[in-house]
């Protein structure tokens, strides 16, 4: 039988640890459980007698030798103990008495999957026996490998309607592409089903009618979902916050109503685990009422057989970025759809909705409820997000709904090779060192106005230095107790060397390269971006000090690495009569010079040089690090964009250039102009304009600079004259016609009163809305609020005038001189002479 992991579970009993893994077959769901599992942990061998005194009258444990080493060389032995407590016990009494301890923080079920090389998908290759429940198979068993399953993973989506405390229940909503349903709260007579309109340019599949449930009482309801979840069998649950909001807050109905909250299978109560960290919530409205359940503690839930996908933390981590993250502006951005109530106070529309007494009210929020699902729905369709995740699941062994996890994916695939080369892992913080790792190398810019750059970037530069130069905890651990000779190392920076022929990580780095490669050919992007993500993880975690492999000499081995080959790689591309404008982390930007716009056919000869370029560069560096260090080199730059028009900006009140921030122009796929020589018209050429870095992109500058932005920055790449325009909108502002658009928004990272030492204007603005408003701001709440000529006032409260000047100098002048002074022009220049005029 073949299967892949939706749940992992674990539980001591009298004859050791008890591995419940919850699977989906191709025969369906089953629950795979590894009976008898010895926890085990490593001492040095040379503690062994200290240790069984210690432990002689309180634990019974077993010590045996085995053939591995700590990272300093030392002889280590196994510790076997009954049980995960007993480990966790015995553990502390022996650190208590300062003797060092190893691998005693990994979970059961991933010591034994990650030691089997299993990820997610896995085969028992002896027949089994199983037994049939009602609904999914029953299988003991240890005998398992991994393998190559990919799974068809039966999907709903939830969504839950409630009042502004979300104490009170109105309808449950649920849709796959196979059903949907509504179990709605009301003493109306109610149609027996709904039809929704079918979004065919999203969706090619999918249903079209819904039951809609009738449901005297919240208990008739909560039963009729659960019973509904247990007879669909779904493997995987989606929607919106759900877990910090639909799933909690369905678990405490249960608990008000006393019924049993069985979401999982075999009728399992899920297990939730709270976390310090405040959560962003979704609210039906105020949700700080006193007998509110919503408390903004972050939760996690697990049920037994299903998962629970939120579809906000799936886009988060495969590094989509919007604006915001709610549900109406994702699925306007990605869908083009909306939901169908769509106004401030939706909250309060629910509610009277609800309580309206109108029967086609009744109907109007159950489609409003079912269209959520939906939306949820079509963007893990077009975003083929859950493909992603399981892609991700299978490549890290990391459950399919834990997000990020970066250090524990590298330790789920390292730790196991390790243990195979003969080495343990250290503890977190053992490897110290007085060495500074550096971060990326980022040149110092050349600031102007410029045509025709060329963007030269290497291709995940850091997992390719690994490759290249063996970098690896492992192979320094090697090369360092087996006094390797200088023919044997490659070496890195800060004392650090490593195996040429020894190493893990570069082996790993390999296997997934070549595994993005295929993915790229199939034209599986989520397995791509998967991949892609993975690998450039791989530097952030031994760069960081939550990993138990960080090691300062190890990861300033690829970061200072990296800065000898972009300052290298500039010298080069200067050789060959070109100018590096600026250079950041893995990226080369290369002016072409000023005669390069008066040829012909610029765009396509641009091209040509920049491919020209890559070439050249890339069989460089083979050439040099064969003839340097006799390794073969696994760098890879490639041609990534031609900026027609680019602009660096100085450092505000300075004249030296910004670093990671510019603006660039190309040449739109749809433009029908054809790009030639010194006779051609800027205005005449379609182009895109991309920002990076500068104030549109930047959550703390007012829709009123970005719209200023990106219109003026347009017009001057255009050659088109501008000066009107930059008069037009001082006078608008001042005429108070873009009022709407001078709005800033800043999101509170604490409570009001926990900004004691500092006071900036957000902080002023959340103030007076605690004050007029009666209602406290947390941590995560968002303050809209402008500039007055009485200071920062709250949007909702605001009780003086604007201050338009504020704006001016504040909003238009900074973005206007920041591209104005490469044209000898100003902004004060141009106001001025206006206001001359008049």
């Amino acid at each position: 039988m073949e299967g892949f992991i939706l749940t992992r579970h674990w539980r001591d009993t009298s004859q050791g640890v008890l591995i419940d893994l919850w699977l989906s077959t191709p025969e369906g769901p089953a629950k795979l459980t590894i009976p008898h599992q010895t926890p085990i942990f490593f001492i040095r061998q040379q503690d062994s007698e200290a240790v069984r005194r210690i432990t002689a009258s309180q634990f019974s444990i077993a010590i045996k030798p085995l053939d591995l080493k700590n990272y300093q060389g030392e002889p280590v032995v196994g510790v076997y103990c009954q049980n995960q407590r007993q480990l966790r016990e015995c553990s502390e009494v022996l650190c208590s008495q300062g003797l060092s301890c190893w691998e005693t923080d990994i979970r059961p079920p991933e010591r034994f999957l990650m030691e089997r090389f299993i990820t997610s998908s896995l085969f028992v290759p002896t027949e089994v026996k199983s037994i049939h429940h009602h609904n999914y198979h029953a299988i003991v068993e240890d005998r398992l490998k991994p393998a190559n399953y990919q799974p068809e993973l039966r999907v709903v989506s939830i969504d839950i309607e409630t009042s502004m405390n979300a104490r009170e229940l109105y309808s449950i909503a649920a849709y796959s592409d196979e059903c949907a349903a509504i179990f709605m709260i009301t003493d109306h007579k109610l149609p027996d089903s709904l039809a929704f309109e079918e979004h065919v340019e999203i969706m090619t599949r999918g249903c079209h009618n819904a039951k809609l449930i009738r449901c005297v009482s919240p208990r008739e309801c909560l039963l009729a979902f659960l019973a509904w979840i247990e007879k669909v069998d779904p493997d995987i649950l989606i929607g919106w916050h759900v877990v910090q909001f639909d799933c909690w807050v369905l678990a405490k109905l249960c608990e008000r109503w006393n019924v049993p909250f069985t979401l999982g299978r075999a009728k399992q109560i899920p297990h939730w685990r709270v976390d310090s960290q405040e959560a962003e919530v979704k609210t039906a409205g105020n949700e700080n009422e006193s007998n509110s359940f919503l408390d903004r503690k972050r939760r996690y839930i697990q049920i037994p057989g299903r998962v629970v996908l939120d579809g906000i933390e799936l886009l988060r981590t495969a590094f989509y970025h919007f604006d915001s993250f709610s549900l109406q502006f994702v699925a306007n951005a990605l869908l083009g759809d909306s939901k169908l109530i769509d106004h401030n106070d939706r909250g309060q529309a629910i509610t009277d909705l609800f309580l309206s007494g109108d029967s086609a009210d009744i109907v109007a929020l159950a489609k409003y409820n079912l269209k959520d699902c939906k939306l949820v729905w079509d963007i893990f369709e077009k975003t083929k997000l859950l493909d992603f995740a399981v892609a991700r699941s299978r490549l890290t062994g990391m459950p399919l709904d834990k997000m990020g996890g970066s250090v524990a994916s590298f330790e789920y695939a390292y730790l196991p090779k390790m243990h195979r080369q003969g080495y343990i892992a250290p503890n977190l913080g053992e490897l110290v060192s007085d060495v500074v790792s550096p971060g990326g190398y980022v040149m110092n810019s050349r600031p102007g106005l410029y045509q025709h750059v060329l963007v030269l970037d290497f291709k995940s530069l850091y997992p390719s230095i690994i490759r290249t130069f063996s970098i690896d905890p492992y192979a320094f651990w090697y090369a360092t107790h087996e006094n390797l000779d200088k023919s044997q190392v490659v070496d890195g920076f800060n004392g650090a060397f490593f195996s040429r022929e020894k190493n893990i990580l570069p082996e790993i780095i390999t296997e997934l390269w070549q595994e993005r490669d295929k993915a790229k050919a199939d034209n599986n992007q989520p397995l791509s971006q998967a991949i892609k993500i993975i690998m450039n993880s791989f530097y952030g975690v031994l760069g960081s000090t939550g990993c138990r492999f960080f090691d300062p000499r190890v990861c300033s081995s690829i970061t200072l690495r990296g800065h000898d080959i972009i300052r290298e790689s500039q010298i080069w591309i200067e050789q060959q009569g070109y100018q590096v404008i600026y250079g950041d982390t893995d990226s080369l930007f290369v002016w072409l010079g000023e005669d390069f716009s008066q040829q012909d056919n610029v765009c396509v000869q641009a091209k040509a040089i920049g491919y020209g370029l890559a070439e050249g560069l890339n069989a460089w560096w083979q050439q040099n690090l064969r003839k340097q260090f006799d390794i073969e080199s696994a760098l890879e730059i490639e041609f990534e964009t031609h900026y027609y028009d680019f602009l660096i900006p100085t450092i505000r009140g300075s004249e030296k250039g910004s670093k990671k921030r510019y603006a660039g122009s190309i040449v739109s796929a749809n433009s029908t102009v054809a790009v030639g020589g010194a006779g051609e018209k800027n205005s005449e050429i379609e182009k895109d304009i991309i920002f990076k870095g500068l104030e549109t992109v930047r959550a703390d500058w007012t829709p009123v600079a970005k719209n200023f932005q990106q219109t003026l920055y347009k017009m001057i790449f255009d050659q088109a004259a501008y000066r009107h325009y930059v008069n037009s909108m001082v006078s608008d502002v001042l005429a108070g016609q873009c009022d709407h658009l001078l709005v800033y928004r800043k999101r509170m990272r604490r409570k009001v009163t926990g900004y004691e030492k500092s006071n900036p204007p957000y902080v002023k603005a959340a103030k007076k809305f605690e004050f007029y408003s009666q209602t406290k701001m947390i941590e995560g709440d968002s303050i809209d609020y402008v500039i007055t000529l009485n200071g920062p006032e709250p949007i909702e409260y605001r009780q003086s005038p604007i201050d338009y000047q504020h704006y001016i100098d504040k909003q238009l002048k900074p973005i206007a001189d920041s591209i104005l002074c490469f044209l000898n022009d100003s902004f004060d220049d141009i106001v001025d002479r206006q206001m001359t005029l008049l």
